[in-house]
């Protein structure tokens, strides 16, 4: 006789949390309640969530009119131990992703013109919907991604925020075959792979002096390595600046072939200088990007193993969120910082 199933294991009444209080302090470990998930809504177990730059922004009080207390990240793994009402086509024990994009009202021009992440009332992980830097935590299933068992969680969390907004940053250089990207972090060092993947040229620029990020570039493939007040031998075709630093966009600016693009992948950056019309002369453009889509996932998660991307993280106990933040914040990583609860 077949064996009855297993009944699913009770959930715990509590969980560990790393909360944010008030931008500017450090995050405080507490005890919550365990979300229990609305209709529409999956709970997850949290295997791992990445700490990305965003999460320092919004910790820094750079980001307008969070949700506070609130629980930061938003490249998060986990498993499904419930589901809401009206839930169909997601099973307990799946693994799913959680990006940053979290809800979207889904009847505006933006939302209907297949531009959800400029929909005016979006809403976003780990900012206004509470996040990943926690044991459990409650998603709208329609932004969430079906992922592979065989994946390694931790070393998946990255591709949910970095891999996705570098992806879209890429696809708005179009057919650029020279590309500079700016902040070797954890998007670029992503995107460098799949840019290489693609046969296009890639020019990586850190800080001056970061020989370790350097190196680092070179191993992924990058053709040419400096700092970013340098310029590579060959004029570019575009340059993705993933450092909140508004003084290197007329710095990319310097390095386009005539017809470039520098693309601003950041949710934050500080201002930009003033710069002489000239070097933006020849059809050159600047544009940003804002957010991510569904569809960017879709793609994008459906590409990173044909490459296969191959994420270079470092691991933290939940617990440890304010020293990865830290770490993070100095330019002391290489890759990406990933929590596992």
């Amino acid at each position: 006789m077949p064996h009855a199933a297993a009944a699913p294991r009770p959930l715990p009444a509590t969980m560990r949390a790393m909360v944010l209080e008030r931008p500017g302090e450090p995050l405080r470990l507490q005890a919550l309640p365990v979300p229990r998930p609305d209709a529409g809504q999956v709970l997850l177990q949290v295997e791992a969530c990445g700490v990305c730059r965003t999460d320092l922004h919004l910790i820094d009080g750079e980001l307008p009119e969070p949700v506070l207390p609130m629980i930061p990240g938003h490249e998060i793994v986990g498993r499904v131990v419930a589901v809401g009402e009206g839930i169909t086509g997601i099973a307990r024990g799946q693994r799913m992703g959680v990006p940053w994009l979290g809800w979207t009202c889904g009847h505006c021009a933006y939302c209907t013109g297949a531009r959800e992440n400029l929909c005016d009332e979006a809403r976003f992980t780990g900012y206004q919907i509470q996040g990943g830097y926690a044991e459990y935590t409650v998603a709208d299933a329609r932004y969430c991604f079906a992922l592979a068992d065989a994946l390694d969680a931790a070393a998946a969390a990255p591709l949910l925020c970095a891999g996705l907004i570098g992806y879209r940053a890429l696809t708005m250089a179009g057919e650029a075959r020279r590309i500079g990207l700016y902040g070797f972090g954890a998007a670029a060092h992503i995107i460098a792979q799949v840019a290489h993947w693609q046969g296009r040229e890639v020019h990586a620029f850190t800080r001056a002096g970061d020989s370790e990020s350097q190196a680092f570039a070179r191993q992924l493939g990058a053709s040419w390595v400096g700092s970013g007040a340098e310029r590579p031998p060959h004029a570019l075709d575009a340059a993705l600046i993933f450092a909140p630093a508004g003084e290197l966009v007329p710095a990319a600016l310097r390095t386009l072939a005539k017809g470039g693009t520098v693309v601003c992948a950041g949710i934050h950056m500080s201002d930009i200088p003033s710069f002489p019309y000239d070097i933006l002369w020849g059809e050159r453009r600047i544009v940003s990007v804002a957010n991510l889509t569904r569809r960017d996932g879709d793609e994008f998660l459906a590409l990173a193993p044909r490459v296969p991307v191959r994420t270079e993280i470092t691991r933290f106990a939940l617990e440890q969120a304010n020293t990865a933040l830290a770490r993070l914040r100095s330019g002391a990583l290489q890759g990406a910082a990933v929590l596992v609860p």
